[in-house]
């Protein structure tokens, strides 16, 4: 067969080599050029365009290794940002990754020798968080985008008003419990007053109370000192038996309030808990990256399958075609009033409810909770990206 024949095992085989990655050794970066073994590098490296791409270098060659190493670096970060994020991961992985392009710039025309150097490069420059474990080098990403920062700090601020907002409240209402307290027990005091001077004042025991009252002289004499002796014991012993069980109530009082308070406590401690990931298989979401084209962009897609908290496939609404993303790509979809939805973060969490109603000024929504132990509770100041839409 001619040697021009493509379908002869030896011009199969040829292609499929070329497809896959070679030896690092063997690749020239002035020339893009990829040799198979060391002869061909080696003919290569005698070869006419070769020289020329030398020549053109040797007037200037850290002007090249600058440029080679510059595209090395952006190209490794902007993958270990868009596909990792701020996670923590091995430098390996991410290398592999990256050299899985076939385009991408070669780490022997740079200025680092090993993959090492380039990562302790990165945590001296202070590009990334870099660790050394047993099982390798760990690297970090450190997002410093100004929106990225902006938003951060709207969040924080965000929620040091929500917790001054609570500690307020709480004060509020236990001053108000206070003086309720006292209202209830402060006492009642009337004038002492008699019309007649020959009048005596009277005390009425059997009552326990401190009212007074003017009696006659004639009736105030019928009284002997044995009458005001009995008089005087049985009044004593109602006022202590009054004491007693007004002591008792209080106790109740202030132990079911300090049981509520911590009840309280533990259901808000509860509601805050937040995680860094929402994603759910089966909710409805929309793509916010521009990445991808004007064809994905705003489009809404279903949750088929979530990998690693932090990644999820979807399936899209309107041309049903699969895409994996990452979730800072995609943002949660606010259904219309009465619809379904799930909560995504929050002591909520994993709960499925319907939408009440909307507050556009708070960017938050109440929910009514319709699974689990809290079916019927109706929840205030979910945050739109707390929950979405139910496919």
């Amino acid at each position: 067969m001619g040697k021009s024949d493509f379908l002869t095992p030896k011009a199969i085989a040829n292609r499929i080599k070329s497809k896959g990655l070679q030896k690092l050794r063997w690749y020239c970066q002035m020339c893009q050029k990829q040799c198979r073994d060391e002869n061909g590098f080696k003919c290569h490296c005698m070869s006419e365009s070769h020289q020329r791409q030398l020549l053109l270098a040797s007037e200037n060659p850290q002007q090249f290794m600058d440029y080679f190493s510059e595209e090395f670096r952006n190209d490794f970060l902007e993958l270990l940002r868009r596909r990792f994020g701020t996670k923590r991961v091995h430098n390996n992985i991410v290398y592999n990754e990256y050299i899985s392009h076939r385009e991408h710039i070669h780490m022997n025309a740079t200025q680092w020798e090993t993959l090492t150097d380039f990562t302790k490069w990165l945590g001296r420059e202070a590009l990334c968080k870099v660790d050394e474990t047993p099982k390798g080098w760990y690297i970090q990403y450190i997002d410093r985008d100004p929106e990225t920062i902006r938003l951060q700090l709207e969040k924080k601020k965000k929620q040091d008003l929500d917790d001054e907002e609570k500690t307020a409240k709480f004060i509020e209402e236990q001053v108000r419990r206070g003086l309720e307290g006292k209202e209830q027990q402060a006492p009642t005091f009337t004038e002492l007053s008699r019309e007649n001077d020959e009048e005596k004042v009277t005390f009425n025991l059997s009552k326990g109370a401190c009212s007074l009252s003017g009696a006659t002289s004639s009736k105030s004499s019928t009284l002997g000192p044995s009458a005001l002796k009995t008089v005087g014991s049985s009044a004593s012993v109602k006022r202590k038996e009054s004491a007693q069980s007004s002591a008792q109530s209080k106790e109740k009082k202030k132990k079911k309030s300090a049981l509520d308070e911590i009840m309280e406590i533990e259901e808000e401690k509860k509601r805050t808990t937040r995680t860094d990931y929402w994603l759910q298989p089966e909710i409805i979401v929309k793509i916010i990256t521009k990445k991808l084209g004007e064809k994905y962009h705003k489009k809404k897609g279903i949750i088929k399958e979530v990998i690693d908290k932090y990644t999820a496939v979807l399936k899209m609404i309107d041309s049903g075609g699969k895409l994996k993303l990452d979730q800072t790509h995609l943002e949660t979809v606010i259904p219309a009033l009465g619809k379904r939805i799930l909560v995504l973060n929050g002591g909520y969490r994993g709960n499925e409810g319907t939408l009440e109603s909307i507050n556009e000024k708070t960017f938050s929504a109440t929910i009514v909770i319709e699974t689990g132990p809290l079916k019927g509770r109706r929840v205030e100041g979910i945050q739109y990206e707390d929950f979405s839409k139910l496919a």
